[in-house]
């Protein structure tokens, strides 16, 4: 942005008093290119915007920071000024592809919330330097697992584009063994430790090739990607953000303390030492929700649970990670619009797939992948979806049904999830959540009342799936022991579904209680069952009450959770961190180093152990 007309503070003060003096009587609207011959001879080059007002109000914000600097005024420099054109974006579990996935083990909220993700930054990054008149194409890499064994999915391909944008790309890398063998199958997010390190090295060389250099910014997601991005971002010299999505450490109780006891299924020992160098390496971290850093005042937050605790036989962490940094900002996502929209908007339904959902969700029982049926489809329809796991706790959701006459005479329960057949499961917890609804069922004689949908839906279905429940006067249940986020309690407020949400994790922000919906808390399941039961009761004497609780929900996220917001967010904050590790070169080696101690003499052996 500048040339060598500019060689110090003085020079850049005054070529920016005579650039506006230039500029005061030029017509706004002007290109740079109709100003460039004048811009130039005083230092100037493109980039300060695509038009003179453009111009006019970067060079005045850095005129007012040169002469009287605030941080106010950086961040809205920062945010103007073109310094990020390629991000890698790392997530190495699971099966990480566009179709054909959701609902795999380790395979959900994670995949859509990173294709929503990479998609608004690339327009957001697009728009940015459109603005600032520079014609360059920006770059985005999803970089993740390459599975041989994909089953009938993409994930046995190198590269592939992103749909619904022009310039991101998933590559692939596989992972290999201490002997350099492909690892052909699936691997679960508890196992993949000990082929991260040298995941990160293959991944750090075909990064490099298909960038033709470095990337500009790097975030890893989840404990595993983290961890990668903090070695990539080690090696590279690249601003890193992290973004855990979940920490396991705060939804297994005494994990730490009894990490020994949880080792061969879980091995917490890799995972809590790999959270710790990932948290304290990186430049910035992203999160959903304030309760992710610190909790509330009767709950640990997930990043606070590593300031103290002790992994008996292993190691004491004290003052693991300062909750307190300024590394650490909310950022919350959103829905995507396109999929996701209030069934209010008649014109834009997709009335073509009523018929099939009306059969999914009411039609005759002993179809595929499905158990159950509704007896009185007049019944108003509880819905949940979520993947087959404890933590989720549908399992619980259907015994709080089941052991509630009141809410079995107002409701039906429509569940998507897991698969029908536990045989047809990869994972064992799942296999064992699968094989828990079908004893419930049996138990409670639920086949009457309880749907249950054992299948991936398509996304545009799904959003359709939402509005037809909120037709019939429903309500969506998110009834998790823990949610980090919670994306579905998102995509079913903005549908206009009244929501009914776990009060441990972000659910608790995410929903005004009353006003945009209600939080449930999972422990007691009998009061959790008499609140929706409840809130029928009041429908039927107040149906307005029912239309005050779903606009309520869709004003909420229309308010605070969109991707738009959280791009643009995301976007200046890698400006402003970036920044400042370039101007101030804090390279922070005594914490540095630590760290790479901690990497050798603790991480590595622990990974290496699990190959044996």
């Amino acid at each position: 942005m500048l040339n060598q007309k500019v060689g110090s503070v003085a020079a850049l003060r005054k070529a920016l008093r005579r650039a506006d003096d230039l500029m005061e009587g030029a017509d706004q609207t002007a290109t740079w290119e109709s100003v460039a011959d004048r811009m130039r001879p005083l230092g100037f080059e493109p980039g300060w915007g695509k038009n003179v007002a453009r111009i006019r109000q970067t060079m005045s914000l850095l005129s007012d920071l040169l002469e009287a600097p605030e941080p106010a005024a950086l961040e809205r420099f920062l945010g103007l000024i073109p310094m990020i054109f390629s991000i890698a974006v790392i997530t190495p579990h699971g099966f990480f592809g566009q179709e054909n996935v959701l609902g795999r083990p380790d395979t959900g909220g994670q995949v859509v919330y990173i294709l929503d993700q990479v998609r608004a930054l690339e327009a957001q990054m697009r728009n940015r330097l459109a603005e600032q008149g520079l014609a360059i194409e920006p770059s985005i890499v999803v970089v993740t697992r390459l599975i041989p064994e994909a089953e009938g999915t993409t994930c046995d391909q190198r590269l592939e584009a992103v749909k619904g944008a022009r310039s991101t790309t998933i590559l692939r890398v596989p992972f290999r063994t201490a002997a350099g063998e492909v690892v052909p199958h699936w691997i679960s997010r508890f196992e993949v430790w000990p082929y991260l390190e040298r995941f990160a090295d293959d991944v750090r060389r075909e990064l490099t090739e298909l960038l033709d250099g470095r990337p500009d910014l790097i975030i890893g997601n989840y404990s595993d990607g983290s961890l990668v991005a903090s070695l990539l971002a080690r090696e590279m010299k690249v601003t890193q953000c992290n973004i855990a999505h979940a920490l396991e450490k705060t939804k297994y109780l005494y994990s730490g303390l009894y990490w020994r006891d949880n080792e061969e299924r879980y091995h917490f020992s890799c995972q809590f030492t790999a959270d710790l160098i990932a948290m304290n390496y990186a430049d910035f971290i992203v999160t959903s929700t304030y309760q992710e850093i610190a909790g509330r005042a009767d709950s640990v937050g997930q990043y606070e649970s590593y300031q103290s605790f002790t992994m008996p036989g292993l190691y004491r962490v004290v003052n693991g990670v300062d909750v307190f940094d300024p590394k650490f900002n909310i950022v919350s996502p959103g829905a995507d619009p396109t999929i996701y929209f209030s069934f209010r908007q008649k014109k834009r339904r997709l009335r073509r797939f009523h018929p099939e959902i009306d059969d999914l969700l009411f039609g005759p029982a002993g179809r595929p992948d499905t158990r159950g049926g509704l007896a009185d489809p007049h019944k108003p329809p509880l819905f949940t979806m979520a993947r087959f796991d404890r933590i989720k706790n549908v399992t619980g959701l259907v015994r709080w049904y089941a052991e509630s006459p009141t809410l079995r005479e107002r409701c039906n329960l429509v569940v998507v999830g897991g698969k029908t057949d536990p045989a047809r499961s990869g994972d064992q917890e799942e296999a064992e959540q699968i094989g828990l609804m079908h004893r419930l069922m049996d138990e409670y004689g639920l086949d009457g009342s309880v749907r249950w949908l054992g299948m991936h839906l398509e996304k545009r279905f799904a959003g359709e799936l939402y509005r037809r429940i909120a037709d019939r006067r429903g309500a969506f249940v998110q009834p998790a022991l823990f949610e980090a986020f919670g994306l579905t309690v998102i995509e079913a407020m903005v549908t206009g579904l009244p929501t009914f949400a776990t009060c441990y994790g972000g659910p608790l922000e995410i929903i005004e209680n009353g006003v945009s919906g209600y939080h449930l808390n999972p422990n007691f399941g009998d009061q959790a069952a008499a609140m929706i039961a409840f809130f029928y009761d009041r429908v039927a004497a107040d149906p307005a009450l029912w239309d005050r609780l779903s606009a309520g929900g869709e004003a909420r996220v229309a308010a605070r959770y969109t991707w738009e917001r959280y791009a643009e967010r995301l976007m200046t904050l890698a400006r402003v961190y970036g920044f400042w590790k370039f101007v101030t070169n804090l390279e922070r080696d005594e914490t540095r180093r630590y760290l790479e101690a901690l990497f050798t003499l603790q991480y590595r052996p622990l990974a290496a152990a699990m190959e044996k």
